[in-house]
């Protein structure tokens, strides 16, 4: 059996006179007296098909009538010049006289209507009937998006030189920085393979190897705590290459950003992406993935309260903290006592902050619950520092360093998003370099690598590092970030195994620890390793923003929920024990719970 001759966005005036076999799902349907108007929809579009008594017959009319929504059909018909055409549609021009009908498949009662524009449908609804929320426009066109997004990036690594090389899913843990999710051997008792978070030590054992230039689109699994721009099970775009130093590889990634974007949006890039130190990033924006689009930057006024008589202030700074603020332009009619509580809430309960201070520019001058803590001079030099303006609301944090950046970061984009100071059709490109090797982490006690422990350090910054110093040792790293978002990162590898071995004593692991764990990468440097360097793209983060989605589940064909479930396939779920017994498991949640 032929189920088509064209698709159904394919037939224009010059088909009109054919006989052709359709084949798709109804999308809309209307009566009109005897005749029956279909939109039948297919992946490439939408075609009408007319049911009438002269050319149907009465019995295929009578038929159409208890026809429904989403059941899929298979018709043969004549295409002809439609009377009312529809400028809407690709094929609004022409329409096809309904000769034979077969139903191929009837539909059930829908959970939500397919052709509805509603984009507040319940997410839990859609992902439990997610083969159904692909048919809707927005999802299909999303995934077409992400094919074109594959392709452009396949085509543009070819014809750079790259070779495209799969790496094991199945691999060994090691302390990436997440959690693994790990996968019990059946043949080795007791043993445990990871999924891996990223092909990192492979890729850089590729170059090890020989090949140079490297790319693969990796799927890659992080068992951590999500939120909307992240996934347990993602997909990268991981890239290495050989005898090339930042500026090389950086231009090369810019390159290809650029085709991507261009091909995705229909946009030009027309400048080299801004270069950012880290540590600027962090003093203006208060995050190391800043949303350029708009202002609203921290201001240091430590210097200004130090000495006033606001103990909050002066008791932060004798502990090595700082105070910093912003400023909500224009928002004194909005910012009522209620709203900067909701804010002060959210920098307290997110970030930790211990509370926040304000002071309003007002008509008849400044107001402030803090102003009897400072002096008319103080107040006045708060206000010229953050040159703030009538009707303007200055926001203060006092803490450690750390905390006052998580805070006002975050209050800088809940602010520009609340007075709309964001241009969303606008895209900002932007490389932040140079982040820090080590971060304290205050709960454990320890350093940890701020990208991850194979990051080469700035040269300046070498003799410093093998003097024993650790704060304050920059690294040649290089974050890309559009519309405050981290859609890429990377960095120029350590290819000294003496050097390697000195990061990870600096982490806190032993030479045994060192052994077990990386033991086969170290080895592989004892036989000439090059200089190399590399990147790995989120791949769903980065369409996600170029698309203009909330979420990363709206790119993604099959995501998880916020807690890591299938809600479709009902995944993950429990096994019977004789499973368990042969990966030599035995459960303990229920002794756990009893």
């Amino acid at each position: 059996m032929i189920y088509r001759t064209h698709n159904l966005g394919e037939l224009r005036l010059s088909d009109v006179g054919t006989l052709v076999t359709l084949s798709g799902w109804i999308d809309t349907l209307r009566e009109h007296k005897e005749v029956t108007f279909v939109d039948l929809r297919d992946r490439e579009g939408k075609t009408q098909i007319v049911f009438i008594p002269e050319v149907s017959g009465n019995e295929l009319v009578k038929i159409s009538k208890k026809l429904k929504q989403e059941s899929v059909l298979r018709i043969v018909g004549e295409v002809i010049e439609r009377h009312s055409k529809n400028p809407n549609m690709s094929t609004g021009e022409i329409e096809v006289l309904v000769k034979e009908l077969k139903i191929l498949n009837d539909c059930d009662v829908l959970p939500f209507q397919i052709s509805s524009i509603d984009t507040n449908l319940n997410e839990n609804v859609r992902l439990t009937y997610r083969y159904l929320d692909i048919r809707r426009n927005r999802m299909l066109n999303n995934l077409k998006m992400r094919h074109k997004m594959l392709m452009v990036i396949r085509n543009y690594m070819d014809k750079e030189g790259f070779l495209d090389i799969d790496t094991p899913l199945l691999t060994k843990s090691t302390p990436e920085g997440a959690r693994d999710f790990l996968v019990p051997s059946r043949t080795n008792p007791g043993n445990f393979f990871a999924l891996p978070q990223s092909p990192q030590l492979f890729k850089q054992l590729l170059m090890i190897s020989g090949i140079e230039k490297y790319y693969q689109i990796a799927k890659c699994f992080r068992d951590e705590d999500l939120r909307a721009d992240r996934q347990p099970e993602f997909t990268q775009l991981d890239i290495e290459m050989s005898f090339v130093d930042q500026n090389q590889l950086m231009d090369t990634i810019e390159g290809l950003a650029k085709k991507v974007f261009s091909e995705i949006t229909e946009e030009e890039v027309d400048y080299k992406f801004p270069r950012m130190k880290y540590s600027e990033a962090m003093e203006r924006f208060g995050s190391d993935k800043p949303d350029t689009r708009f202002g609203v930057e921290l201001k240091d006024i430590s210097d200004i309260v130090k000495n006033s008589n606001f103990k909050a202030f002066t008791s932060t700074i004798e502990n090595n903290g700082v105070v910093k603020a912003i400023v909500a332009p224009g928002a004194i009619d909005k910012f009522s006592r209620k709203v900067l509580g909701e804010y002060e809430e959210h920098a307290k309960t997110y970030f930790g902050a211990k509370g926040m201070a304000y002071i309003k520019i007002t008509e008849n001058g400044i107001e402030s619950p803090i102003s009897k803590f400072l002096t008319e001079d103080q107040l006045n030099e708060i206000v010229n520092k953050m040159e703030a303006k009538k009707n303007d609301v200055i926001l203060i944090i006092a803490d450690k360093i750390k905390i006052v950046y998580g805070a006002l970061g975050a209050l800088r984009l809940k602010i520009g998003n609340d007075l709309n100071l964001i241009d969303n059709n606008k895209f900002n490109f932007l490389w932040v370099v140079d982040f820090p090797m080590f971060s304290y982490d205050e709960e454990e006690k320890r350093y940890k690598a701020e990208h991850h422990p194979f990051t080469s350090i700035k040269e300046e910054d070498m003799e410093n590092f093998l003097a024993g110093e650790t704060e304050k040792i920059r690294t040649n790293t290089y974050d890309m970030v559009l519309n405050g978002f981290e859609i890429g990162g990377g960095s120029i590898r350590i290819f000294n195994p003496e050097i390697q071995r000195k990061v990870f004593d600096r982490l806190g692991l032993s030479p045994e620890e060192t052994k077990i764990k990386f033991g086969f990468f170290l080895d592989a440097f004892k036989y000439g390793a090059p200089p190399h360097g590399g990147l790995a793209f989120g791949i769903d983060r980065w369409l996600m923003v170029m698309l203009k989605e909330a979420s990363i589940r709206d790119v993604i064909p099959f995501p998880k929920t916020n807690k890591g479930q299938c809600l479709m396939t009902e995944a993950p779920n429990l096994v019977d024990d004789d499973q368990l017994k042969e990966l030599y498991l035995e459960s303990t949640y229920k002794n756990l719970n009893n």
